[in-house]
């Protein structure tokens, strides 16, 4: 089965709320949610994942409020929260107003074959339920997860959740983090075979560093919907990051409405996240070496990468040091507005390479100016 064609249109469901509460305990107050769900709003995100409503009442109460503001707003995103597959949950869903219901099943391989076949037949009726209340919610159910599942049953629930029950979306989290994207762009294919018209959803996990990367594959071969959080926040090492995956699927023409050019407002809604994070956790997530977020994306050192043309900074910045070459030196020198020589460059070259190998580091603005001031 070939990769789905690209110059496509996936949907974006945004879990930094309800997956980032799995992060280290972080709980995000009311006013933050609504300033989360404002970002998103702005960003041009399908759906917002509000919440877990049956954890407790006032988190149910918080994903009402959310639901009925994106209403009265008459905002564009949908609003969505995750709860078990079954009815107590699903009815606590239905009470929140929301848009979409979410909802897990867990179905594992050491279940004998009578209680699968109840835990399914007991999801029919939930499903059954929820279209009968709210006709017009659309109903993901998440099956976890494809990383552990054997492949016989993974096919078997797949087929009845999509061609028995119709379900909306079928979400196949790597919920272990276990999987390489080659494992997932070969699940999801084989999914997409077997799930007719029902829209298939990525989620990753990162316990092994290929969340974001599993996340581009997954889409790239065939899935319609990607799960995907701020900075990749969620369940232990996290999911996914959303700015990443986004870009990178649209640089290969599979697009989305979430608006990753608006450099501006995604680095102010990153922000605003890490420093929630940074407040509860004790530690901000946005490091020098963050994709994209991160100072280090601007900077070069080597020679070879003088013409700024590598990366994906706009505006690069130059660390002078033994690797540099006489065109990083320039850039440098006409960067930071200091007055030299264009005759005597090769030598102020030499003088820093010597200075940086003397010093055993790299030299700062002060010592260069020194340098350049030194050959007149």
């Amino acid at each position: 089965m070939p990769d789905s064609p690209k110059n496509r249109q996936i949907r974006i469901i945004d879990q930094t709320i309800r997956e980032g509460m799995q992060y280290q305990g972080l709980v995000f107050s009311l006013d933050q949610r609504m300033q989360i769900l404002a970002f998103q709003e702005k960003l041009g995100v399908d759906v917002c994942q509000a919440g877990y409503p049956s954890a407790h009442p006032k988190e149910a109460a918080m994903v009402q409020h959310m639901a009925d503001h994106a209403k009265d707003k008459r905002y564009l995103i949908r609003v969505a929260a995750l709860g078990r597959a079954f009815m107590p949950d699903a009815n606590i869903l239905l009470n929140t107003r929301i848009h979409d219901v979410h909802l897990h099943l867990h179905v594992k391989n050491t279940d004998p074959q009578a209680e699968i076949k109840k835990i399914l037949t007991g999801l029919g009726v939930v499903i059954d339920h929820i279209r009968s209340t709210r006709p017009d919610a659309a109903i993901s159910v998440a099956m976890l997860d494809m990383g552990r599942t054997g492949p016989d049953l993974l096919d078997r629930c797949i087929k009845f959740l999509c061609r028995d029950l119709q379900i909306d979306i079928l979400s196949l989290p790597d919920t272990s983090g276990i999987m390489a994207p080659n494992q997932v762009a070969d699940q999801i294919r084989h999914a997409k075979y077997l799930a007719g018209d029902t829209a298939v959803s990525i989620h990753c996990h990162n316990d092994l560093g290929m969340a974001s990367a599993n996340s581009v594959m997954g889409i790239a071969a065939g899935a319609d919907v990607l799960e995907t959080s701020v900075l990749g926040i969620g369940e232990r090492n996290g999911i996914g990051d959303l700015y990443t995956v986004v870009r990178l699927l649209a640089d290969q023409g599979i697009t989305s409405g979430f608006r990753h050019e608006d450099m501006e407002l995604v680095h102010a809604y990153y922000t605003f996240v890490d420093n929630i994070v940074k407040d509860q956790t004790g530690q901000g997530l946005i490091s020098p070496c963050t994709p994209a977020f991160g100072r280090a994306v601007h900077t070069h050192v080597a020679g070879t990468h003088a013409n700024g043309q590598f990366g994906t900074a706009a505006a690069p910045d130059f660390y002078l040091n033994l690797l540099c070459g006489r065109q990083m030196v320039q850039q440098y020198l006409d960067l930071h507005h200091i007055v030299f020589s264009t005759a005597r460059l090769d030598e102020i070259t030499r003088a820093i390479k010597d200075a940086s190998i003397q010093k055993g580091r790299r030299l700062k603005k002060k010592e260069i100016q020194d340098i350049v001031a030194s050959m007149g």
